[in-house]
């Protein structure tokens, strides 16, 4: 008896594969379908927004120019191992401030074109997470007093947005439903089944720092010290798409 050849054994294969109602495309599994029923694809909209729980103060010290390279580093050491001590004593914990950065750099002058090394200069500058926003006013007065004399400002974010994410999803579900509805309504149908759900982004604006430089300059030289800062509220924008099969 002659040996089948082999393209018809994998061509059996395949349609006995398309017979069970699917097929495996490069490996992945795609249900069949019944392409006869129409569908009907909607857009759900929610914008949620809750109060921010935590402020992120970013400081640092810049220690202006000094004769030795030790010299700089031992002066910057000096003033900022003050400010973090400040910091902690207002109950902020070590995990809650961070190195952003840390440089040493020569300093120079130029005399008649040519370059002159007149010394050192080092810099370094911390972010910190203040959790009880009722302090943040006394972080900020401890901060400056203590040495900062660099500060980018302060911003606002949410520590834990999933529970407003689920609440954007939830809304933004139900407004699909209900444009789905009417869009059947108007089409003269029913929503059948539902056939497919994907999300279009969660989008959270990037908190942006509240508060300039001029206004730390101020409060360095004693003219603003306990201003207040408003943390306000921030917005979370959330997308979601739904299909129905239409009966």
């Amino acid at each position: 008896m002659a040996t089948p050849a082999p393209h018809r054994h994998i061509g059996i294969h395949l349609l006995a594969v398309f017979i069970l109602g699917g097929a495996y495309v490069f490996g992945q599994y795609v249900n069949g379908q019944d392409l006869s029923k129409p569908v009907v694809s909607v857009e759900g909209h929610a914008k949620v927004s809750a109060a921010p729980d935590i402020a992120v103060l970013n400081f640092g010290v810049q220690t202006g120019r000094q004769q030795t390279a030790q010299g700089a580093m031992e002066v910057l050491g000096k003033k900022m191992n003050a400010v973090v001590e400040g910091v902690k004593s207002l109950g902020i914990e070590e995990k809650d401030i961070t190195t952003q950065n840390l440089w040493l750099n020569p300093s120079y002058d130029y005399y008649d074109g040519r370059r002159v090394d007149t010394g050192y200069e080092a810099n370094q500058n911390l972010q910190v997470k203040v959790r009880d926003l009722s302090k943040l006013t006394s972080v900020l007065d401890a901060v400056v007093s203590q040495g900062a004399n660099q500060v980018g400002g302060v911003s606002f974010i949410i520590d834990d947005p999933d529970a407003l994410q689920e609440q954007g999803r939830t809304e933004a579900i139900a407004d699909a439903q209900e444009k789905a509805v009417a869009l059947a309504a108007k089409l003269g149908k029913e929503l059948g089944k539902l056939k497919g759900y994907g999300e279009g982004g969660i989008s959270i604006p990037v908190p942006m720092p509240s508060m300039r430089m001029e206004a730390m300059d101020s409060m360095a030289m004693g003219m603003g010290g306990g201003t207040p800062v408003p943390s306000g509220e921030q917005e979370m924008n959330v997308v979601v798409y739904l299909t129905y099969e239409l009966r």
